[in-house]
């Protein structure tokens, strides 16, 4: 089962330029999704195809099993661009106003509902401060708030974590990996591999427009080759060993030899450097990162870290 489906979505703008070109997503049911692609690369373009916000050129999409947006948003969570709130208005007002404009929601739980959803992004204790004086992190957290005022069974979030500080940020992602724990489905526009390192299930990686790959984080990671590193004195020694046994990208710096592990096991490896008597002081099979891996699928890096 998949949460969200495209097929050919396409994004082409009046100037020529081709934003989303012509991608076919598939999000599993009950997964933590990294939409991974650096600024510019058309993530938010087709987050806002996918909720109705613009109209693709060319392909369709389906929301929990529907094309009908009109079925399908009220049980999606979006947050898309950042928050936008009435400067003038209290947290919990806003949310409010919120609340009352869905007109799906049962307004004798409205209250329960609004701090229930301040409650669990950490504003419960600030919700009668006004928005204006909200920092940028308790902006954003406000805004995933407003996601969670009804049970979703989808929530697409656009760099949910931008401008929080590192403890904002721990408790955001702790947010997501509990929502998609408990059977919701996260759809995660992010450019910090790291983020999507520590909690996403699968990943689809975008490139100029097009969607270079998606699947689990494991096998999209098998599709770079690992590396063996042998820790020597002598590292010349040992790197003749590895490129005898057939091991390609073979280099050797001070005390270290590394070569791409290929179909060669592991044991076989340490059985000929010790047949040829080098010293090892360390062996390892290192698996690629996730920077590497993006590097491998696009042939460019970009911001780790933001």
């Amino acid at each position: 089962m998949t949460a969200v489906e495209s097929v050919g979505l396409t994004k082409r703008f009046r100037s020529g330029q081709v934003a989303v070109n012509a991608i076919d997503l598939a999000v599993p049911q009950g997964s933590v999704y990294g939409f991974l692609g650096p600024n510019g690369s058309g993530k938010t373009t087709t987050i806002r195809m996918l909720l109705g916000l613009i109209r693709p050129t060319a392909g369709s999409h389906r929301l929990l099993g529907t094309d009908r947006l009109i079925e399908a948003l009220p049980r999606v969570g979006s947050l898309v661009e950042g928050p936008a709130f009435h400067p003038y208005l209290s947290g919990r007002d806003n949310l409010n106003r919120l609340d009352a404009a869905d007109r799906t929601a049962d307004p004798k739980t409205a209250r329960a509902r609004v701090d229930a959803a301040l409650d669990r992004v950490g504003l419960l204790a600030a919700a009668g401060k006004r928005y204006r004086a909200y920092s940028l992190g308790m902006r954003q957290r406000l805004a995933i708030a407003a996601t969670l005022l009804r049970p979703r069974e989808l929530l697409i979030l656009d760099e949910p974590t931008n401008g929080l500080d590192p403890q904002g940020t721990r408790e955001v992602r702790a947010i997501l990996t509990g929502l998609a724990a408990g059977g919701a489905t996260v759809l995660l526009s992010t450019h910090l591999l790291s983020e999507v390192e520590q909690i996403c299930s699968h990943v689809g990686v975008m490139h100029v427009g097009r969607l270079v790959a998606q699947g689990s984080l494991a096998d999209l990671r098998a599709r770079t080759a690992p590396r063996v590193e042998v820790r020597t004195p002598e590292p010349a020694a040992a790197a003749a060993v590895l490129s005898g046994l057939g091991l390609a990208e073979v280099a050797a710096t001070a005390e270290v030899a590394t070569a791409l592990a290929g179909d060669v096991a592991p044991e076989k490896v340490v059985a000929a450097l010790v047949a040829e008597d080098v010293p090892v002081r360390g062996f390892a099979v290192l698996a690629p990162d996730l920077e590497e891996m993006f590097v491998a699928l696009t042939g460019e890096g970009f911001d780790v870290n933001g």
